[in-house]
């Protein structure tokens, strides 16, 4: 993508993003309802026409190419947007004809995702929402394409079917697979993707590895004490008191833990001592807690403002 925009009259749902997905990776689009993410996707698939700018897919041009930009593609259709009465089976069979390529995958796609012969020899207007995203990603991935593009991908899946799917999607990205996916759970996301952009009011305000992010995002300690919280932490080399109620305060802290760890060795009264990593949710939520305390700077609340992410993250 690259200037990409798209304006519906006075909305502009994309303003002018750069992105670069590398081939073979799997990448993490992440953003709030009304961020962008579908409006990127629409473009990316040449659904709609860009306002100005370019998508391209293998250098092809998705509004004026199309048809090779496409290709080798594989698109993951909304669960409802599935022919109702259809079997299950057959939709499987027209969508692999549509690429005309053999649906290699489809048999290891539906025993991961515990999709049986006689749930496809029914007509879909019987399906649960969790049967109809399964066969709707067995469509999109049966044929083994080069890209996949996944916009909520395990949406209606229970937990053991999206462990077993993400599993699926890390040997596709072994075998090669370029994945570009959307997902409101970050979790999963943290999970699955090497990489990620995160949007914001239509601009990319991030595009890093998960583990470059939280390198920029400090760490969080929670101690519970036996009686009062003792003086001296807020002393120590990068660490910063964050909450302090009672027998228990929240730390936020700098690139070592020895200093804490060093404190708390000397003392005998530690009743609990959790440590978090940075976590992808929380990085998430502080570009956007940026914007909504009136600080739209497109930039994180990072190591800088740690405290202040923490306090909010409790709340």
């Amino acid at each position: 993508m690259s200037k990409l925009t798209k304006r519906y009259g006075p909305v502009t749902a994309l303003d002018g993003i750069d992105l670069v997905v590398p081939r073979g990776v799997t990448f993490g689009f992440l953003g709030p309802n009304g961020a962008g993410k579908t409006t990127a996707i629409r473009l990316l698939m040449g659904f709609v026409r860009p306002t100005a700018g370019t998508a391209r897919l293998w250098g092809h041009d998705c509004w004026r190419d199309g048809v090779r930009a496409r290709a080798d593609l594989g698109f993951l259709v909304p669960a409802d947007a599935l022919y109702p009465d259809m079997s299950g089976e057959a939709l499987l069979d027209y969508m692999a004809s549509l690429s005309a390529k053999p649906p290699v995958l489809r048999r290891l796609l539906l025993d991961a995702l515990e999709l049986g012969n006689d749930a496809l020899g029914r007509r879909l207007n019987t399906y649960s929402k969790g049967m109809k995203q399964k066969l709707a990603l067995t469509a999109a991935m049966q044929t083994s394409p080069a890209l996949l593009v996944l916009d909520e991908p395990t949406d209606g899946l229970d937990p053991l079917i999206q462990r077993s799917f993400e599993g699926v999607l890390r040997d596709l990205r072994d075998r090669g697979t370029t994945i570009f996916m959307s997902s409101h759970d970050l979790a999963e996301v943290e999970r699955t993707c090497e990489r990620v952009a995160i949007i914001r009011d239509g601009r990319v305000v991030a595009e890093q590895t998960i583990a470059d992010l939280k390198d920029l995002h400090r760490r969080v300690a929670e101690i519970i004490f036996a009686g009062a919280v003792p003086e001296g932490l807020d002393s120590l080399a990068g660490v910063h008191v964050v909450e302090r109620e009672g027998s228990r305060v929240v730390l936020a802290l700098g690139d070592s833990v020895t200093p804490l760890l060093q404190f708390l060795g000397d003392r005998d009264d530690v009743v609990d001592l959790l440590l978090s990593p940075p976590r992808l949710e929380d990085i998430f939520l502080g570009f956007y807690d940026s914007s909504r305390n009136g600080h739209d700077t497109g930039e994180p609340i990072g190591s800088s403002n740690a405290p202040e992410l923490a306090a909010r993250m409790r709340e």
